[in-house]
């Protein structure tokens, strides 16, 4: 029979880390998304709401200004977001 004890202190920090900044990750990119929306009366940014894990944009013309039809936001806000939260991962990994 073999018994090992394991100091698993160092595994628990690491996940401790990896769940403050997925939370990090989800609050910061709502925070892009929402600043990028664009703004001409405020009601898309006014109507834009974290879910959870989703980003709502709950107007009608939600889809057609993700698509790019607004020229303050030629490339929507759902491409530009993506591009941002992955070079902020990479960010806060380097920083962990």
């Amino acid at each position: 029979m073999i018994s090992m004890n394991m100091d698993t202190s160092k595994v628990e920090a690491l996940l401790k880390a990896n769940e403050d900044l997925d939370e990090k990750l989800k609050q910061e990119g709502y925070r892009y998304f929402k600043s990028i929306t664009p703004i001409r009366t405020g009601n898309a940014r006014r109507n834009t709401f974290r879910n959870g894990d989703d980003i709502v944009g709950n107007y009608p013309y939600a889809q057609r200004l993700d698509e790019g039809y607004s020229k303050q936001a030629p490339r929507g806000m759902s491409d530009p977001t993506m591009d941002y939260m992955e070079q902020l991962f990479e960010q806060l990994l380097k920083e962990e």
